[in-house]
């Protein structure tokens, strides 16, 4: 994979390379030059492709995604690694299905990405020090934090909004210790991202710590997540797949991104919905093609709480290219009170959907054609939000076993002011 820095064409570098770096000159993100389709490296075509397994399947996208740069038999280990865990499909009404990719171990999509970037840290840092450095607006950090928990010369350092994460987000990467070192930022997401990338044009540090970043900047994450888009059309009927809409909940735009490329290199799906919160950047963007971020506003999904979104960049090149058509792609915003609505409204039809998931129901409801068939995204386990999900719907929820023996133990995070030279001191005298 010949990959290029959005920012700046003239660093090209490798996927091994993309993955090491993490982010490129002057804040720019790394994206494939080209992508091909899938049956130039699958002879047997789209349809052979989604009649395998998840983790065959999952093996081949992703070597044909990285090309000869891994031995595909390295490749299929690091996925059988990775993605251990169910992708469940479920019906909630006729036509409109729920995508659940909470059965991972920190009960969150970011377990995919996470979790196949430590695989290829591991592979490819057989040697020297590897500082993990990221941000987090919810499940990133737990996801990131169980993937390299105990990893031998790996170090994480997760910077998240203090009083802005859910509390069971936050204790399934605040209380494991370890190699994981965790601040709370008297700030907002984007005010922890903004330091993020600041450490990355800090020389000195990058060089002293070995950094690299595992938000969804890093291209690891983001090919890993395109494999379950095409395990969603996959358990789909045959004859459903063509019409195919997915709306996804969407807040630094990292995992749309990832279902337009499935689509770009061959996956059946017709339209995509990236569907926001109050945070409404890319909404008003597709409106008024003006680029006007706003400050970040705190919402029920605080996951998605995110004003300058990295990944635009990534999907706005797949637009603007027409590898993905414009009139295909719909993102509106959903507020704060018709979430609520969409909540309840959800849940009379059988299902429990966390705030993020029903404001992809209710992007997808909106955008649907009316002989579509419907995907919608559940990207976290309800559990995560219990205190807003049980308020709005006025249950109980049961607690799953991994969040129940995280909300017991206490939190090891440290305050910081929201100053980038008090965190470079900080992770200094920890980690130099």
């Amino acid at each position: 994979m010949k990959l290029h820095n959005l920012k700046d064409n003239t660093q090209q570098v490798s996927f091994v390379e993309a993955v090491k770096t993490g982010l490129g000159r002057e804040q720019g993100v790394f994206f494939p030059i080209k992508l091909e389709k899938i049956e130039s490296s699958f002879s047997e075509g789209i349809d052979a492709l989604l009649d395998l397994d998840f983790v065959s399947r999952s093996s081949i996208i992703l070597s044909h995604l990285i090309g000869d740069e891994l031995p595909k038999d390295t490749v299929a280990q690091m996925v059988k690694n990775a993605f251990n865990f169910d992708v469940k499909l479920v019906e909630v009404e006729d036509n409109v299905h729920c995508l659940e990719l909470f059965h991972g171990p920190t009960l969150a999509f970011k377990d995919f990405g996470g979790r196949f970037m430590a695989e290829c840290l591991a592979t490819f840092n057989k040697e020297g020090k590897t500082t993990i450095l990221t941000a987090t607006s919810g499940d990133t950090g737990a996801a990131v934090a169980h993937a390299f928990y105990k990893k031998e010369n790996i170090d994480v350092v997760i910077l998240y909004p203090k009083g802005k994460v859910s509390l069971a987000q936050q204790k399934l990467f605040t209380t494991l210790g370890e190699n994981i070192h965790c601040y709370a930022i008297d700030g907002c997401f984007d005010d922890c991202q903004a330091m993020v990338k600041q450490a990355f044009l800090d020389n000195e540090l990058k060089e002293s710590l070995g950094l690299n970043s595992a938000n969804s900047i890093n291209i690891s994450r983001l090919v890993a997540q395109v494999c379950y888009y095409f395990e969603a059309i996959a358990q789909l009927p045959k004859e459903k797949r063509a019409k195919a809409h997915i709306s996804v909940p969407s807040g630094n735009f990292g995992n749309v991104c990832a279902a337009m490329i499935g689509s770009v290199i061959g996956l059946p799906v017709n339209k995509l919905s990236a569907t926001t919160n109050q945070n409404d950047t890319v909404p008003r963007f597709i409106t008024n093609k003006e680029w006007a971020p706003v400050d970040t506003k705190e919402s029920l999904s605080n996951a998605m709480d995110v004003s300058r979104p990295n990944n635009w960049a990534r999907v706005q090149t797949m637009l603007d290219n027409n590898w993905f058509s414009y009139d295909n792609f719909y993102s509106q915003t959903v507020d704060e009170a018709q979430t609520q609505v969409v909540m309840k409204e959800v849940y009379k039809k059988g299902y429990i959907a966390e705030p993020h998931t029903a404001i992809a129901y209710e992007g997808l409801k909106r955008d649907m054609a009316d002989d579509g068939v419907g995907i919608f995204l559940s990207t976290a386990h309800p559990a995560k939000f219990k205190e807003s999900v049980e308020d709005i719907l006025n249950i109980e929820l049961d607690m799953p076993q991994p969040l129940a023996d995280a909300l017991a133990k206490p939190c090891l995070a440290q305050d910081l002011e929201n100053d980038y030279q008090a965190l470079r001191e900080a992770v200094l005298a920890k980690l130099a």
